[in-house]
Parts: structure tokens; C-alpha cells; sequence
């Protein structure tokens, strides 16, 4: 089974509705801009018109705006495609395996656990939750990035039921308490979705996880 490194670059590009609604409203200052300018032309008194001057400058920021309208629009218009783009990149994951912080499916095999401690750390455990967040096993574990395997035997002595088990490493450094991190497992892309402009992964198992969250990528195994 071949791991490769993951290099897709995501695109970071703002939330379209945001971009959308800010669009829309330089569109209608825009066109009260226009309609007050064609008022003043009609409206002027012929024997005092308007200096030309001063329709130089009002001519110059119609200009302005509607240039800044076309530039809102092309942004918008980018915005999608390079989300669309990352979601194409993403697709031709389906199938395959990632690794990345979230829940692993136990079918009654072991599982291969991924710690990521934090710096500085020098004891550690691995606390196990099912789907519902109850502790179901807690194991001492070295203090490294190196994998572990969980049995998938609960703290009772007995296996635990098929389902979707969260790895959390707790951590201390001299005693004190470290900030908790979740454990990275394999899980097979089964979804990929574009949530505001950049793709989303949906694993077995249920997490849901973006492509800067993968650390390896790998073929699935047989089953």
C-alpha cells in the first residue's frame, strides 16, 4: 500500500455571499449615481447650467464606480471558479484513504493511531470515545508522533461494538496539563463538498475534515 505526500494547494478565497451582497450594493449606489446625475441634466437651469468643471468631476467618479462594479463582478466570478477548481482536485480523492485528526470505523480489527503531542510533552494518554462521547478505553502511551494500536477491547475487558471510535491524546509536561489534541487515523474519502468556496472531505466514519487538515494520503486497502 503506497503513501504519498499531499500537496493540493487550496484556494483562499473569501466567502462568495459576503462578496455577493457587498457587490450588489456598489451596483445599486451605482445606479442612483446615474439617476441623479440624469436628473441634474434635465433639471439644470440652462441660463446658470452647471460648470464644466464640476461635470468633469462627476463624469470621472461614474467612471470610478462603474469600473469598481466590473471589478466586483470578476471577482465574484473567480471566487467560484477557483472553488469549483479545488473541488475538481479533490474528487480524484474519493476512494482513497487520508490521514487527518478525526473518528476511525472499528469493524473488530485494530486501529492505527496517529498521536500528535504537543511540544514540550512527556507523558501522554489515549483516551477512546464512541459516537455518543462516552470513554470506552484510556492507554498510556509514549509522548511521540510514533503510531499506536488500539485492540478495540474497552477498559472492561470486552470488545467494543463496530462504530466510529475518537482518538484524544492527553498530555502533561512536568506534571501540568497540556492542551488536548485529536489522534490522526486513516479513513476513506467518501464525499467531497464545496462549503463556501472550498472543498470539504467526508470521511468513513462520519468526520468531516478540509485538505489542509491531511498530513498522508494513501490507496485504500482490500475491503
Amino acid at each position: 500500500m503506497t503513501v504519498t505526500p499531499t500537496t493540493m494547494a487550496t484556494s483562499a478565497a473569501a466567502p462568495a455571499a459576503p462578496a455577493a451582497a457587498a457587490g450588489s450594493k456598489l451596483s445599486s449606489d451605482f445606479d442612483t449615481f446615474l439617476k441623479m446625475l440624469t436628473v441634474q441634466m434635465k433639471n439644470q437651469d440652462p441660463l446658470n447650467p452647471v460648470n464644466s468643471a464640476d461635470y468633469a468631476v462627476q463624469l470621472a467618479t461614474f467612471s470610478g464606480v462603474e469600473q469598481q462594479v466590473k471589478t466586483n463582478d470578476l471577482l465574484t466570478s473567480l471566487t467560484g471558479q477557483l472553488g469549483t477548481s479545488g473541488l475538481g482536485q479533490a474528487a480524484g480523492w474519493v476512494g482513497r484513504e487520508v490521514r487527518a485528526p478525526g473518528a476511525a470505523l472499528f469493524t473488530g480489527a485494530p486501529v492505527t493511531v496517529w498521536p500528535v503531542p504537543p511540544d514540550g510533552a512527556d507523558s501522554a494518554q489515549l483516551v477512546v470515545t464512541d459516537s455518543t462521547g462516552a470513554e470506552v478505553d484510556r492507554l498510556a502511551v509514549p509522548a511521540t508522533a510514533d503510531p499506536v494500536q488500539w485492540s478495540g477491547i474497552g477498559a472492561d475487558g470486552m470488545p467494543v461494538a463496530p462504530g466510529p471510535y475518537t482518538f484524544t491524546l492527553r498530555s502533561t509536561a512536568a506534571g501540568n496539563p497540556l492542551p488536548d489534541s485529536v489522534a490522526e487515523v486513516y479513513a476513506k474519502v467518501q464525499e467531497v463538498q464545496l462549503q463556501q468556496g472550498q472543498p470539504i472531505l467526508v470521511l468513513q466514519g462520519g468526520s468531516r475534515v478540509s485538505p489542509n487538515e491531511i498530513s498522508a494520503l494513501r490507496d485504500a486497502g482490500p475491503g
